[in-house]
C-alpha cells in the first residue's frame, strides 16, 4: 500500500539521518550499551544535525516547523538500525513541548537557543518513588519564598530518562494542598537548573531495555528555584500535564509500529542467511507463515501510526484517539518481536543481535506515557461506558 503521509523533504531528511546513525551511531553503539548511556558529547552532534530544532520557532535557531513527522522518521531510522539516541527522545517529545506552550518570550529567549545547540539538555520529572500513574499523588512540594523571588523545592522523583545528562529538568510540584473537590489541584511546573544547590542526581537506575538512555533518580533539598522559572500559571500543572498527553502517547505509539517494522526486517535477513538441515530458515512454510502473519500486523499498526500523526499536525488527534493508537500499536509491537525473535532461535535471546535489544527496549511501551490499562479505561470511557 502507497504511503502518502511523507514528502520529499522528509525523504530527504530520512537520507541525511540514515547516513549519520551508519557514521556516527553504529560503530559505537556497542560501548553505549556496555556504559548504559551516551555520552553527552553526541547531543551536541544533534544539535549540529538540527535534530533538536526541527520545531523551534526560527527566532530562536530552530527550523521552525510545526509537524511531528519528521520525528517519525527518526523513529523509523533509528529502529530500523536497531539504535537509540540516548535520553534525547525526552528532550525533543517531552519536554520541548511543554516549553513551547508555556513559557514566556523572556523564558523562550534564555531557554531555547541552548535547547537547539544541545548545550541545555531537558528532561521531565513527573514520577515518584510510590506514586506511579497517580500524578495527584504527588508530595515534591515548592513553597515561595517570604520574598517573594524564589519557591524552595523539596521531595523526590524516580524513573527520570534524560535525568543524568540534564542541564534542566522540568519539575512537577505541589505548591498547594489538594482540594477535597479535586486533589490534582495545587500542582505547578518548574524549569530547574541541576546545577543549583540542593539538588542531586541518584542512582542511575539499571532497566531491563532502553540501555542507552540515562534514567536516575532525583533529589531536591531546599533547591531556590527563582520565580522566572515556573512554567505557565501557579497550580495549573495537571491541567498542562493532561494537556500533552496525547503527542507524548503518539510518539510511543509510532516508536512502537517502528520497532515492529524493523523486527520483521531484522527476522527476514537472519532466516534467509541462516540454513538448518541444509536449508536456509526462510524455506520453511512455518517461517513464512509466521513473517506474512507479522508484515500484515505492522501494515495495520502503520495504517494506525500515520493516522493518528496526520491528526496530530491537524491539532485534530483526541485523547481517546491517542490512547486507542498506542494500545494498538504497542501491543502489536508486542506480539511482532516475540514472533520474530522466536524464528531466531536462540540466537535471538543474545544481546549481541539487534532483535533482542528490541524485544528488551520494547516492553517499557505497554507501561510508560499510561499503561495498557490505562488506554483501555480512556478508550471505554470515551464510548460512554
Amino acid at each position: 500500500m502507497r504511503r502518502t503521509v511523507f514528502n520529499e523533504d522528509h525523504e530527504a531528511f530520512r537520507e541525511t539521518l540514515r547516513a549519520f546513525i551508519e557514521a556516527e551511531v553504529v560503530p559505537v553503539y556497542d560501548e553505549w550499551f556496555a556504559a548504559g548511556q551516551a555520552p553527552r558529547d553526541f547531543y551536541y552532534k544533534l544539535g549540529e544535525l538540527g535534530i533538536f530544532g526541527i520545531n523551534v520557532p526560527e527566532e530562536f535557531g530552530g527550523a521552525g516547523m510545526d509537524s511531528h513527522k519528521f520525528e517519525a522518521v527518526l523513529y523509523e531510522e533509528t529502529a530500523r538500525a536497531g539504535v537509540q539516541f540516548g535520553g534525547s527522545g525526552v528532550h525533543v517529545l517531552l519536554a520541548l513541548p511543554y516549553i513551547k506552550m508555556l513559557a514566556t518570550d523572556e523564558q523562550k529567549k534564555r531557554y531555547l537557543p541552548n535547547f537547539v545547540t544541545g548545550e541545555e539538555m531537558w528532561a521531565i520529572a513527573m514520577t515518584e518513588p510510590g506514586t506511579g500513574s497517580d500524578l495527584a499523588g504527588m508530595k515534591s512540594t515548592a513553597k515561595l519564598s517570604e520574598d517573594g523571588t524564589h519557591y524552595v523545592l523539596n521531595g523526590a522523583k524516580t524513573f527520570i530518562t534524560g535525568g543524568v545528562h540534564a542541564d534542566r529538568v522540568i519539575v512537577c510540584a505541589r505548591t498547594a494542598a489538594p482540594t477535597a473537590e479535586d486533589r490534582r489541584h495545587g500542582i505547578s511546573l518548574f524549569a530547574v537548573d541541576t546545577k543549583s544547590e540542593g539538588y542531586s542526581v541518584g542512582r542511575k537506575l539499571d532497566k531491563l531495555g532502553l540501555k542507552t538512555s540515562d534514567t536516575a533518580e532525583l533529589a531536591f533539598v531546599d533547591v531556590k528555584v527563582p520565580v522566572e522559572d515556573l512554567l505557565g500559571e501557579e497550580n495549573k500543572g495537571f491541567y498542562y500535564l493532561g494537556h500533552n498527553l496525547a503527542s507524548e502517547r503518539w510518539g510511543i505509539a509510532f516508536g512502537a509500529y517502528a520497532q515492529a517494522k524493523a523486527a520483521v526486517r531484522f527476522a527476514k535477513q537472519y532466516v534467509q542467511e541462516r540454513t538448518v538441515f541444509g536449508k536456509p530458515v526462510a524455506h520453511f512454510q512455518n517461517t513464512k507463515f509466521e513473517l506474512a502473519a507479522c508484515q500484515a500486523e505492522v501494515d495495520a499498526a502503520e495504517a494506525v501510526a500515520d493516522r493518528a500523526t496526520e491528526a496530530l499536525d491537524a491539532g485534530e488527534l483526541t485523547p481517546a484517539e491517542a490512547a486507542s493508537a498506542k494500545l494498538f500499536c504497542t501491543e502489536v509491537a508486542h506480539r511482532v518481536i516475540d514472533r520474530c525473535l522466536q524464528l531466531h532461535g536462540g540466537y535471538g535471546y543474545m544481546n549481541e543481535y539487534p532483535i533482542a535489544r528490541l524485544y528488551a527496549d520494547n516492553r517499557v511501551n505497554r507501561i510508560y506515557g499510561g499503561t495498557s490499562e490505562i488506554m483501555k479505561t480512556i478508550i471505554a470511557k470515551d464510548m460512554g461506558l
